[in-house]
Order: C-alpha cells, then sequence, then structure tokens
C-alpha cells in the first residue's frame, strides 16, 4: 500500500509508476484504491464510474479499468454532502457526519473487492487516502493502514518536500499511530525534490534511526506531468505560458465551484498550438477564440455563479460581436447552454427547482432523472467520422426546438449534442472527445478557418503522449528507488 503524509503527496502518481515498472517486467499488476474522493471521474467499459486515478493507473498497469479497483467512489455536492458511488453505481447522497457513521457497512464491500483483484493478479497496488495517520478517523478506516493490517499488506508512506517540513511529516506519521499500525509501514519515499541529493545529507538516516523505517528512495520533481489530475481546482491544467497575439488558438474554458472531469481540456493543453486558460473573472475573459463552458457536478448554482460574476454577460456580449468566439458546452456547460434545466426531485441541486432558466443559446431542455447514465458512447461528427467519449451524468437532454446534431450516437436516439444554425454555440454530453486525435485536429482546423486563420496540425498523438508521461514516472521510479527492497515488501505480504 502506498500512502501519503498529506494529500497531493504523490500517492497517484507513485502508484501509477509502479504498476508501469511492474508491467514491463511482465508481472500481472492492478491498481486498487478503497475509497477515493473525486469529481474526476471515469467510465469502465461495464458502465461503472470510478476515479480518473485509478483508470490511469489501470491504464500504466496495461489492465482493464474495472469497478473493484475503486470501490468507493465519493463525488462532492457540496461542503458537507456526496454522492456516494458503490462498486460504479450510486447508491445515494450523504453528509459527512453520517457516512463517516456508515463505513463499517462498506468494509466488506472494500476488502471483498480487493481480495477479487488478488485472485485474479499476481500484484495489487493499493493507495491510501489523504494522511494514513488523521486518529479522529482511524475508528471506521476502510482505506488506509486499517486495510493494510486487515489485509496483511505493507505499506511505504510518500513525504512530499516541495511543501518542506518532509521529515517532521514522516516522523509524525509513525509517531502519532497506534503500534498495530505503524508496524505495517515498511518504508518512506520523498517526493518531488529538487536539485543535489548530497543536501539531504544524513536526514534519512537519522529518519531511520528515529522511526526504524527506512527510506527507499527520493524521487526528483517531475516538471510537466500534465494529464489526468486527480481532482483540485488548483491543478486545473494551463498551457505552459500565454502565446504571442495570433500565434495560437486562445481557448478560455469558465472556471465554476464544482467542476468536474476537467481533464476534458488536457488534449488542447497538449497541442502546441493551443493556448487554455481558465477564467474567473469577466475581466479575464477576453476575445478569446473559443469559449469552453466545462462539466460540473452541480449545474443550476454553478450557472448561478457565473451569472453573479458576470461571465455569462460577458461571453453573451462576445457572442453578439462583430467577430464572436466558437462556444463550447459539455455536459453540465451544454445543459447551461439550454432553455431550461429541471430538477423537481432534487437529484443534483441542494433545493429541488422545477425550472430554471439556462442561457437559451441552444434550443435544448435537461430533465434531471433520478438514474444516472454511465457509458461508453461512440458517435459519428457531421463528417460522419466516428468519435468516442464517455457519458457521465443524470440530465437527460431533450429538443426544445430545431436544432442541429452536430454528432449523433451510433446506438440509440438520444440527444447528446445540438448547434445553433451557423454551429458557433456547440453542446454535447459526450466527455473526452478532444482525446480522440482525429475529431481534435478536425475540430481546431475548423475553429482556425473560422477565425480566418490556417491550422498547423501537430499530428499529436494524445494516448502516445499520456504514455509517454508515465513512462517517465516509472523510469524515475526505477533510477532513485530500491525496487530490491520495494520487491521484498510485495513478497513478504504473499507470505502473510
Amino acid at each position: 500500500m502506498v500512502c501519503g503524509t498529506t494529500s497531493d503527496a504523490g500517492k497517484s502518481t507513485l502508484v501509477a509508476g509502479l504498476c508501469r515498472v511492474l508491467a514491463r517486467r511482465g508481472v500481472r499488476v492492478a491498481p486498487f484504491k478503497g475509497q477515493n474522493m473525486s469529481l474526476n471521474s471515469m467510465v469502465t467499459s461495464e458502465g461503472g464510474e470510478i476515479g480518473r486515478a485509478q483508470w490511469l493507473q489501470a491504464v500504466a498497469a496495461g489492465a482493464q479499468p474495472e469497478v473493484a479497483m475503486n470501490p468507493v467512489l465519493l463525488k462532492p455536492m457540496g461542503e458537507r454532502a456526496s454522492q456516494v458511488v458503490l462498486l460504479g453505481r450510486p447508491v445515494g447522497v450523504q453528509e459527512a457526519a453520517p457516512y463517516q457513521a456508515s463505513k463499517d457497512a462498506l468494509v466488506d464491500v472494500v476488502d471483498g473487492a480487493l481480495a477479487s483483484l488478488r485472485a485474479r493478479f499476481d500484484v495489487v497496488v493499493c493507495e491510501g487516502a489523504g494522511s494514513p495517520a488523521e486518529i479522529n478517523l482511524l475508528e471506521h478506516d476502510i482505506v488506509n493502514l486499517g486495510l493494510a493490517v486487515r489485509a496483511g499488506l505493507p505499506a511505504i508512506v510518500v513525504g512530499d518536500i516541495e511543501r518542506g517540513g518532509v521529515f517532521a511529516h514522516l516522523f509524525g506519521t509513525v509517531g502519532i499511530l497506534p503500534e498495530e499500525l505503524a508496524r505495517a509501514i515498511g518504508g518512506f519515499v520523498i517526493n518531488r525534490f529538487r536539485g543535489d541529493r548530497a543536501l539531504l545529507s544524513d536526514g534519512p538516516a537519522q529518519l531511520e534511526a528515529r522511526t526504524g523505517v527506512p527510506t527507499l528512495g527520493v524521487l526528483p520533481f517531475l516538471d510537466g506531468l500534465e494529464f489526468d489530475a486527480e481532482d483540485s481546482l488548483a491543478r486545473s491544467r494551463t498551457s505552459a505560458a500565454p502565446p504571442a497575439p495570433g500565434s495560437a488558438l486562445d481557448v478560455a474554458a469558465l472556471l465554476v465551484p464544482r467542476l468536474s472531469n476537467f481533464t476534458d481540456l488536457d488534449p488542447l493543453v497538449a497541442e502546441p498550438g493551443v493556448h487554455v486558460r481558465w477564467v474567473a473573472r469577466a475581466d479575464e475573459l477576453g476575445h478569446p477564440d473559443l469559449v469552453v463552458l466545462p462539466g460540473t457536478r452541480a449545474t443550476v448554482s454553478d450557472l448561478a455563479s457565473l451569472r453573479q460574476r458576470g461571465l455569462c454577460d460577458a461571453v453573451g456580449a462576445l457572442r453578439a460581436s462583430a467577430d464572436p468566439p466558437v462556444i463550447l458546452g459539455i455536459c453540465g456547460g451544454f445543459q447551461m447552454l439550454g432553455v431550461t434545466i429541471e430538477d423537481a426531485g432534487g437529484v443534483e441541486a441542494a433545493v429541488a427547482s422545477a425550472s430554471v432558466p439556462g442561457l437559451g443559446w441552444l434550443p435544448v431542455r435537461t430533465v434531471f432523472e433520478e438514474e444516472k447514465v454511465a457509458r461508453l458512447t461512440t458517435a459519428v461528427d457531421t463528417a460522419r467520422c466516428r468519435v468516442g467519449g464517455y457519458e457521465i451524468r443524470h440530465g437527460r437532454m431533450a429538443a426544445a426546438g430545431d436544432h442541429r446534431a452536430w454528432l449523433e450516437p451510433e446506438d440509440g436516439d438520444d440527444l447528446i449534442s445540438a448547434g445553433d444554425e451557423d454551429e458557433m454555440v456547440l453542446g454535447t454530453t459526450l466527455h473526452g472527445l478532444f482525446e480522440d486525435d482525429g475529431f481534435r485536429h478536425r475540430f481546431l482546423a475548423e475553429l482556425a478557418g473560422r477565425r480566418g486563420r490556417t491550422w498547423a496540425d501537430s499530428s499529436l498523438s494524445f494516448a502516445a503522449a499520456r504514455q509517454g508521461q508515465i513512462d517517465r514516472i516509472a523510469d524515475a521510479c526505477e533510477e532513485h528507488l530500491d525496487l530490491d527492497a520495494l520487491w521484498r515488501l510485495v513478497e513478504s505480504a504473499a507470505l502473510r
């Protein structure tokens, strides 16, 4: 098990790297995280929903992503409540305190999912959540060292030296834990180190003398790991630097409080001829080539937030200008572009609403239903080219007037897209569209044409770029970690 001294210490990245290292050696390996909290999720082939990080780790392992890899997924709906997704399916909404009290009922589900993976794979690399040393939460632990002890798993703890105080964090993690949990820790890893390794001096040796736990390696800071971030608005990806005027397509994505699946824009960030920026205020909007209304876990309240910050008026003014940008809404952003949003049952909104006016820029209406759509979807675009994506939504879209379907599903007759008459305003329910290289290149070429420019096709393969980033992590693990010591920990679990 890989635990961390804090959230964002590098657990997800290290698990992905170790999965790739083991897969390179011909080991059948799978990732696992008993409970994840994230608004970035992905759909498995069986139509279940798991955290984006576990999906990426499965890609690193060369394994088919499945719901057993993330049996409990929490999707925040506010400051205190989350939708609970159990084995890929939503089972209701709970506030934090009642959920903590009910976690004992999930132990069998989590332990059973882990046991299933261990029976089918040579090695399972587990990821903890947050810190394993939250002593106020240990009684109901289903994801950290309590799980490790129940399953007989050794653990390593990752500390982020970039934050400062890494030795105190590692020492304190061991020191505050009950002895039976502290005994499960078999090693430390220091992450995101910059500069000369000699600067650490004998710090790791002193730490081992105090805790009895060896440091198994020091991983360098890897700049530019830009794909598949776990969650958090702070990690919404932007392009490296603003381009010179007119030198690149300018994409402005509107930042909303309950932003979900912001990884939709990662492929645009990766394109050398595109500049992506997240816009929180009307005075930051400028005059972009493309405005994106992204996915959200709270369509009604996030639309209200955009209105309050003047962003809807600002985009509307651009739309009415002589040189309007293309406007694209994805999932919740698509719902915002429509005529009405109806959530009479309070499926998504904190307060049930029979009808809330949308922006009215597309002739569609949204009705929220209890049953969630979670599926991989293949569609054809206006060039009759196939494009793949995935859907995660409670909202059902219906026509509220004449519209142009610029994407049509190959199976079924659901409304998954709409555009205005000149296709300057577009909406779709599909996430992941821009990961399809052919679709992305056609879209950008047409966008450039509308803006009076020529698109220089980069021929970027986004899938290959993602694999390259995973390989960078694995290469760093192979160079900087004591893999023999790590393998001995793996073998010790097999003998228990």
